[in-house]
């Protein structure tokens, strides 16, 4: 185990929310596969007097973190197409809201041959940090993105389209990957608040993403109403959360590394009924048998659009 200090202002001056309730021997891929049955083990929640950070300390080292990913696999299953809608709802207002307002500005100040090579400019190139199966860059491509992905767990990335799948390097997302300046967005969902060095993943993306560039993340929010109500019975305190962000500490931490927050404000998701009903901090025993029951009778497959206290931020470097 080894010791975090906020991510923000690096201190390690915290006060104790919650203490670690899991045995070490019992840590397995299984552990860190997304969309599992909430469990409620996680290491020792802390609270940074500074920042007002969330952050678990301490934490596995790195390299086991990086091995038990490895071998994690997420099966998005039934809720693939929800997910491709609401990710892809956001992606679109980026292009809408924030690219096309990029575009006037540099058409403004650009003579009328230097505008149409704009125009007609190949497809902007997109990066998702943790693409799994690669579903939401199926979106994108459909979107005119030109799409990359960096994901670890092979098992996941063994299920994407050949044609997503060839521009998928399998790894940690790391230096070295990519050359400098050469994304139009970068994107992460429900996947920065695993990381246990976001000050690395942020000063890379900095790097290769070009000037004006924009990033588009979307992660749990530890200041939502439902996840303070819930405490430390919220499924969002989980093993897998290094670091727990709120909207303040999200734009906090994006100006440390130079990025200009355009936006950061509460998130929706569309999924079926049964899928909320997993993340309801009910015994399991009561859980299993009620989501059986509402898949059998097909009320489980009713969607419903939920703000179950997540976050969506738009920065642009």
């Amino acid at each position: 185990m080894i010791t975090q200090t906020c991510a923000i202002c690096e201190k390690n001056n915290f006060i104790v929310l919650y203490p670690e309730n899991f045995n070490i021997k019992k840590i397995n891929s299984r552990v860190f596969s997304a969309r599992r049955l909430p469990d409620r083990i996680h290491y020792r929640m802390v609270k940074c007097k500074n920042c007002h950070l969330i952050y678990s300390n301490p934490i596995l080292e790195y390299e086991k973190i990086e091995n038990l990913y490895k071998k994690s696999f997420t099966s998005y299953d039934e809720h693939l197409e929800n997910l491709k809608v609401t990710y892809g709802f956001y992606l679109k207002q980026l292009k809408e809201k924030y690219q096309k307002q990029m575009i006037e500005n540099q058409s403004s100040t650009l003579q009328p041959q230097n505008l149409s090579s704009i125009i007609h400019s190949p497809s902007s190139r997109l990066l998702e940090i943790g693409c799994g199966n690669g579903f939401f860059l199926e979106e994108a491509k459909k979107q005119g993105y030109e799409v990359y992905g960096v994901e670890p767990g092979q098992p996941s990335v063994d299920k994407a389209t050949p044609e997503i799948k060839k521009n998928i390097i399998v790894d940690i997302f790391k230096s070295g990957q990519f050359k400098n300046n050469f994304f139009d967005v970068i994107c992460c969902f429900q996947t920065f608040d695993h990381i246990p060095n976001p000050n690395e993943l942020l000063t890379q993306c900095y790097k290769i993403l070009k000037k004006a560039g924009l990033m588009l993340f979307l992660n749990h929010n530890i200041g939502a109403w439902q996840n303070k109500l819930m405490g430390k019975k919220s499924p969002i305190i989980d093993i897998e959360h290094t670091y727990l962000f709120d909207q303040t500490t999200m734009r906090k931490i994006f100006e440390k590394h130079h990025f200009k927050v355009l936006e950061v404000r509460s998130s929706f998701n569309i999924h079926h009924t049964s899928y909320w009903l997993h993340l309801l901090p009910i015994p399991n025993f009561i859980k299993i048998p009620l989501i059986k029951v509402l898949d059998l009778t097909g009320l489980g497959k009713i969607k419903i659009k939920i703000y179950p206290g997540n976050l969506v931020l738009f920065a642009k470097r």
